[in-house]
């Protein structure tokens, strides 16, 4: 497991394909293989649809040809809360070989739905933190994958606030609460915050309806005297 960029994890999937071995497939007379994938967009989400063309198109570079030895499924987030674990069961019912989950909030539904068969993430911030798996050098479990970036990093963001705005001493964070590496880069944040004298203030949100009036309300809280 290690950490990545997030464009790269097509071609390194594509290559994780081909642990099927040649022979093994051969005798097998081509079985059509079963591939789920949960993804954390919107359908019509354009940075979604290219992640799975490339997903897709890597596949077929190691020999795996979606409709002639291999099928995709595949499900997308939208904005419903619910849509993760609706549809990380409807991908289980169909019995797939492996599954490719993109986020935490896809894992951890995914996670929830099944304990055998092998789920493949991209995009995680902390999966040992996240509980998604139990090192990073020995996953175990039935899940493995690759990170987005090390969680320790939004501790940054706390900095740069106070960089551009010296005289600020409280901020808003908004976070949703269904994301299981939210706790952890909290913490991050929470912590160099406080080492700046900023007041770090949670705001839970969990559909981007909540988002606009959240963010009116913190600005209209008074400030602690």
């Amino acid at each position: 497991m290690s950490k990545m960029k997030r464009r790269e994890f097509i071609t390194l999937l594509g290559g994780a394909a081909a642990a099927w071995p040649l022979a093994a497939r051969a005798q097998q007379g081509e079985r059509m293989r079963r591939v789920g994938v949960l993804m954390p967009l919107a359908a019509n989400d354009t940075e979604g649809q290219s992640r799975l063309i490339g997903f897709v198109q890597a596949m077929a570079q190691a020999g795996w040809i979606d409709g002639r030895n291999i099928r995709i499924d595949t499900r997308w987030r939208g904005t419903d809360s619910d849509g993760p674990r609706k549809h990380a069961t409807e991908l289980i019912k169909l019995a797939p070989d492996a599954i490719l989950a993109g986020g935490s909030i896809s894992v951890s539904a995914l996670q929830q739905a099944t304990r055998t068969i092998p789920i493949v993430f991209v995009g995680v911030v902390d999966p040992v933190g996240s509980g998604f798996v139990d090192s990073l050098s020995r996953p175990g479990h039935h899940t493995t994958g690759f990170m987005l970036f090390e969680y320790s990093l939004s501790g940054k963001l706390p900095e740069l606030l106070k960089e551009f705005v010296p005289s600020i001493t409280r901020v808003a964070v908004l976070r949703d609460v269904a994301n299981p590496a939210g706790a952890a880069q909290f913490g991050a944040i929470q912590t160099v915050a406080a080492s700046l004298g900023v007041e770090v203030v949670p705001i839970n949100v969990r559909e981007e309806s909540e988002i606009e009036r959240a963010v009116a309300g913190f600005s209209a809280s008074p400030i602690p005297g």
